[in-house]
């Protein structure tokens, strides 16, 4: 009898029979409320009606329609509507099916266009498992581990995670721009360097926001030096930090947007959005793939932005991501053993310490199995899976928030009583 790989590690352990909106039913009949989203991913909750309309409707007419031999309707249908919310001038996109592809298609853009060999990516970021993706993720070495040699090519520059530093944020903002100006000195001169790869709030990395100084560096060097600065949306993009795009809160404009997870509502679809003047400096034939642009995929799509739309779920990912911060540090507040509370809308991060400040993932993980246990489901993250996520789905009410928020502080004190 076949089985599951045994390296899959389940972080909860549910086993669903359904989903509807926030909560997810297991098959003994017990609800859940799923902070976890599937890892950010069921942007309009479970099973929306009108994204599970659009999909049935949409397997009744085709189902696939390979993107490299014919068009398709909903295809075209997504590429016009994301039009209308990517940012100014970038108006050219590809498509793929997972974050992975869509980082290493941005990767081959860039090399291709710039005629540069080095790209740059910052201290606790993930970009995905696959070869290349895996090599310029630096958010832990689980991801890249046992599977060397990796790409040549990639170097890595601090991040300013303040809490981790002990600084304040301006003087981890100086460090971090700073060391990225010895970094083009002393391994990867700008001539040298294709892509600058930077997530608007770290995600695997431990939920750490980044903010104006450090991205306007960021693009005052790229323009400068004439390198593509890729901002990777996958976790942070479609409305989940209170703006639509994670890089709204920092005022600069990208060269490339990398967008996957909540962009089709927990069906396979990625991208990458660009200006029709880079796409055109990468080589004819260098993007494609077989079920890239799904036809089922891209209506799910479709139906999600009306969702987000109509239902001013930005809006209210904004509003519920603020009950959700301040409601976290209030727990936090009675906590010795947290250290530090952040994100940005519906991306919240708890980090758990030990007396001397150390990392203490043996409690995190602890309140995140026993908050599994009591019906919140949540997930680990950072470099020590110290800290603990929520990421619910953008359609969250403040009374599910709440309730989230009476089991979290419940089992927080539970774990850490006598600590």
């Amino acid at each position: 009898m076949a089985e599951l790989s045994p390296l899959l590690k389940q972080a909860t352990p549910v086993v669903v029979d359904h989903g509807e909106g926030v909560y997810l039913y297991d098959v003994d009949g017990k609800r859940h409320l799923d902070f976890t989203a599937g890892i950010g991913v069921t942007s309009t909750g479970h099973c929306h009606p009108r994204v599970v309309e659009a999909a049935r409707d949409q397997i009744g007419k085709l189902i696939h329609g390979q993107y490299t031999t014919v068009m398709h309707k909903p295809l075209l249908e997504l590429t016009k509507r994301l039009g209308e919310v990517l940012p100014t001038g970038l108006d050219s996109l590809f498509y793929a099916n997972s974050g992975s592809e869509a980082v290493e298609a941005a990767l081959r853009l860039a090399r291709q266009a710039t005629k540069r060999p080095n790209v740059i990516v910052f201290q606790g970021g993930f970009h995905g498992r696959t070869v290349a993706a895996a090599t310029m993720t630096t958010s832990g070495t689980r991801f890249s581990t046992g599977i060397g040699p990796l790409m040549g090519g990639v170097h890595v520059a601090p991040f300013p995670y303040a809490f981790h530093y002990g600084w304040d944020e301006q003087t981890a903002t100086k460090f971090a721009l700073r060391e990225l100006d010895y970094l083009f000195q002393t391994v990867s001169a700008p001539s040298e360097t294709a892509a600058i790869f930077v997530e608007p709030i770290l995600g695997e990395g431990g939920y750490v926001p980044a903010n104006n100084e450090f991205m306007a560096g960021l693009r005052e060097r790229a323009d400068r030096h004439g390198i593509v600065l890729v901002v990777d949306e996958i976790q942070a993009g479609f409305g989940r930090t209170g703006k639509f795009w994670g890089h709204d809160h920092f005022g600069i404009t990208p060269d490339v947007v990398l967008i996957a997870k909540g962009l089709a509502s927990g069906f396979p679809l990625s991208g990458i959005a660009a200006s029709q003047e880079l796409m055109a400096k990468a080589y004819p034939g260098s993007q494609g793939g077989t079920y890239g642009g799904n036809a089922v995929s891209c209506a799910a799509a479709i139906a999600t932005l009306d969702v987000i739309r109509d239902e001013k779920l930005v809006e209210n990912a904004a509003e519920r991501g603020r009950q959700l911060l301040e409601g976290a540090r209030l727990i936090a507040d009675k906590t010795p053993a947290i250290g530090d509370v952040r994100g940005l809308g519906l991306l919240v991060g708890t980090e758990f310490t030990t007396a001397d400040g150390e990392p203490d993932g043996a409690t995190a993980a602890a309140a995140q199995q026993l908050a599994s246990k009591s019906g919140l489901l949540l997930l680990p993250c950072g470099a020590y899976s110290n800290v603990v996520r929520m990421v619910p789905p953008l359609v969250v009410n403040a009374e599910q928030v709440d309730d989230a928020l009476k089991i979290w502080g419940d089992v927080v004190a539970s774990v850490t009583a006598g600590s």
